[in-house]
């Protein structure tokens, strides 16, 4: 009985928890009329550029609570969120495209998150049933190109905490509904084309933390009508913040840049500055004439760029409040003597700023380096560039500035050594000093800012970009690579450097670039560099290296998107492994000693065969730090050894933008399909043995807008068409046999010209056989 009983009670347990699991496991579907909206609006667009996959009407589909961008309800599977705005994902762009329908959204009646920034909408409108989401607490309809007035149904998102609706073109009147909106915390109008008066209600938002107002408005009047590029007025300030309005006592984020508003503001925005955290007021027409800045004890970040600050002076100091931490002052015309230390200055050790921007200003002095020492020694970043300071570092820099992690003063007049101090920077991960007029050798900092707290431990430097470049630095690279590591980006080029690239150069595994061009380095690439696999591009073009291209180049550096060699003294052939630097962008090999063919396998540059680009944060900024002149997608190997035909194979990539291969031995014809590479802009086969007709198929390139075929075999007609009759006749010259109205010869009388000459040595030979043929008779006559 009682063994019957445990039976019966395990397997009433193992029933009822196979039942609480099926609950469990219960899928929550979304509701069907839901559904059906959702695909009416992804029916509505143009082009969803993959986004939308997921969104499909299939049997195993029917969940859309599973689809991408959207969250429903856990328990009555109501949609509460669409998340659907537009960016990168892969290395491709993906955003949706079209005139968008809201009104194919009118059932969802529970929506609280609604994210369609970032999209082309082309122009579309902002329906008025926007007011029928009366639950959202979230909008955001920012860089989506909608056009139109916004619609007073707005005021009824009594609900809503966030509304962004920035950098559209969006215009008419602002509708004073929008003060309805009392639970506002976040409100940008930024970059639009506004006019008429703004509702004084705005003003009477008492949550509001971040208010972004940013050169968009368009002023009529004295009652705060604001402009489109850069005209708000002190008389729209007075309105918004008029000593009537009950103005948020909340608000700490302020945006008014790009707008006319002058020193008088300044006045206008004490009213608030108790709480204020962020303000933002760069491109105005703001004239600081005063020595005593007003104070914001609350305020943390300060940008006053693009003001004219030229009789403004700080002494001792940023006495703009306690708490400052980032302090903007980019292109403000600042001069040395804005910047005064009185006698008895001492070193303020308590100064909250950690970020301060004096770029693009007129300092000529290295005095403002003393003045820091004394004002500003929390500093983490620091950028100085685009002035025209003058003489050396001081020495003692890095001692006294040792909690930089950012220093960039690229772009001076700079002159002397490199202070060795710098290797007290501990935390220095940054560090520009390039275009300047630096000597010496690179100092022993690097090796030293590896234990640079030796007294305690010694640690692994933090430094990630290192850059040199354009100064006037000599004596060998040095052999202590191992304590930098931690390095991403190395810029040496455009200096003085002799010797070979040090071994220990291999350690720098993380590195993502090195720049070593234009210096006078000698030797082979040491193999030690095959342990740089996460390389995307290296430079080591316009030197004196010598030796084969290694393969292992290929083999190892897969990462590789710029690749450049060009100017030194390489020679053997074109390694085959090449054709594994499948993401290569830029292969430049020019003006070197290299022999033998093209590789066939150059159809395995993958990225020049297709379309897209790997668009990644580390990539990008490759290319903006390092290659803003580079021309990608090119291909380079003028001025060699080489030999041979162009491989067909070169016109599978399609994406290719420009080929030179100037300055060969190379022959034969020109491949008929190249004009395949619709995307080229510039095709230079000048000096070298190719022979045959120019294919016509090149006038279908629209975009070729260099071409040079000059000093060659060709023969035959110049292609007609397009922009062919736009090339001069330098492209052509040096081919005798071409003919056509691009070099003034008529292919008439070219093309008859040799036939008649043809049947003239035609006629010339058989008279010569003739004769020939009369001889040897009379001969056995005799």
């Amino acid at each position: 009985m009682s063994s019957c009983f445990v039976k019966l009670f395990y397997a009433l347990v193992l029933l009822l928890s196979n039942a609480a699991g099926s609950i469990l496991s219960a899928e929550i579907k979304c509701i069907e009329s839901e559904r059906q909206a959702l695909l009416n609006f992804k029916q509505s667009l143009f082009n969803d550029h993959g986004m939308l996959s997921t969104w499909s009407d299939g049997d195993n589909n029917t969940n859309c609570c599973k689809w991408r961008g959207i969250q429903c309800h856990n328990e009555t599977g109501h949609v509460l969120r669409i998340d659907l705005h537009g960016g990168y994902l892969n290395g491709g762009a993906q955003y949706l495209d079209g005139a968008i329908n809201l009104t194919s959204l009118i059932d969802l009646h529970n929506i609280q998150h609604l994210d369609l920034s970032n999209n082309d909408f082309l122009g579309s409108h902002i329906q008025e049933l926007i007011g029928s989401f009366t639950n959202l607490t979230y909008l955001n309809l920012s860089y989506s190109r909608f056009g139109g007035s916004i619609p007073c149904e707005l005021g009824k998102l009594t609900h809503l905490q966030y509304l962004d609706l920035s950098n559209n073109f969006l215009d008419g009147e602002i509708p004073y509904q929008l003060g309805n909106i009392s639970q506002l915390r976040y409100l940008d109008l930024s970059g639009n084309s506004f006019s008429g008066a703004l509702p004084f209600q705005v003003g009477n938002l008492p949550f509001l933390h971040t208010l972004g107002l940013a050169g968009n408005f368009d002023v009529k009047s004295k009652d705060a009508e604001w402009l489109v590029n850069c005209s708000l007025l002190d008389t729209d300030l007075q309105s918004l913040f008029y000593s009537g309005s009950n103005f948020s006592s909340s608000l700490a984020i302020l945006d008014l840049s790009s707008n006319m508003l002058t020193s008088s503001s300044f006045q206008l925005l004490l009213n608030i500055s108790l709480t204020l955290q962020e303000l933002y007021l760069s491109h105005n027409n703001i004239v600081f004439s005063f020595s005593v800045f007003p104070s914001f004890p609350s305020l943390m970040v300060l940008d006053l760029s693009y003001n004219n600050m030229t009789s403004l002076v700080f002494q001792d100091g940023f006495n703009i409040g306690s708490k400052l931490q980032n302090l903007y002052l980019y292109n403000c015309s600042l001069m040395n003597r804005s910047f005064l230390m009185s006698s008895t200055s001492v070193m303020n050790s308590s100064s909250s700023v950690v970020s301060l921007d004096l770029s693009s200003n007129l300092l000529n002095s290295s005095t403002i380096f003393y003045w820091l020492f004394y004002s500003t020694t929390n500093l983490r970043s620091l950028y100085l560039y685009d002035n025209m300071l003058e003489g050396p570092i001081p020495d003692g820099f890095g001692k006294v500035m040792n909690s930089l992690e950012t220093l960039d003063l690229y772009r001076n007049k700079l002159q002397g050594k490199i202070p060795s101090s710098i290797g007290n920077m501990c935390r220095l991960q940054i560090l520009d000093l390039s275009h300047n007029k630096l000597n010496g050798e690179i100092p022993s900092f690097i090796e030293n800012s590896s234990c640079c707290n030796q007294h305690i431990y010694c640690q692994t430097s933090n430094l990630t970009t290192l850059i040199l470049s354009s100064n006037q630095i000599t004596g060998e690279l040095p052999n202590y690579w191992k304590s930098v590591e931690s390095l991403l980006f190395l810029d040496l080029s455009n200096n003085k450097l002799s010797g070979k690239i040090p071994m220990s150069m291999g350690t720098l595994v993380n590195l993502k670039a090195m720049e070593l061009g234009n210096n006078n380095l000698t030797g082979e690439l040491p193999s030690t560099l095959k342990s740089c696999r996460n390389l995307i591009m290296l430079d080591v073009g316009e030197n004196k290296l010598s030796g084969p291209i290694p393969s292992w180049i290929g083999e190892s550096m897969q990462q590789l998107i710029i690749f450049i060699m060009r100017g030194n003294h390489f020679s053997g052939n074109l390694p085959i492994h090449l054709c594994y630097l499948k993401y290569i962008q830029l292969l430049d090999l020019s003006r070197n000693y290299m022999s033998g063919g093209i590789p066939t396998c150059l159809k395995n540059f993958t990225v020049m065969a297709e379309k897209s680009i790997d668009t990644s944060d580390t990539k990008l900024r490759v290319y903006d730090a390092f290659g803003p002149e580079l021309n990608l997608k090119s291909i380079d190997l003028s001025c060699n050894n080489l030999t041979g035909e162009i491989p067909k194979e070169i016109v599978h990539l399609l994406w290719l933008v420009s080929l030179n291969l100037a300055r060969n031995n190379l022959s034969g014809e020109i491949p008929s399909e190249i004009g395949n590479l619709s995307s080229l802009d510039y095709l230079n086969l000048s000096r070298n043995h190719f022979s045959g007709r120019i294919p016509s198929s090149l006038a279908q390139i629209d975009g070729l807008g260099k071409l040079v075929l000059s000093h060659n075999s060709l023969s035959g007609r110049i292609p007609m068409g397009r922009h062919f009759q736009t090339y001069d006749a330098s492209s052509f010259e040096g081919n005798v046999d071409l003919c056509g109205e691009q070099i003034n010869k008529s292919c008439i009388i070219h093309e008859h010209g040799s036939r008649v000459l043809h049947w003239i040595l035609g006629l010339n030979w058989a008279n010569t056989c003739l004769a020939s043929l009369e001889k040897c008779l009379s001969h056995v006559l005799e």
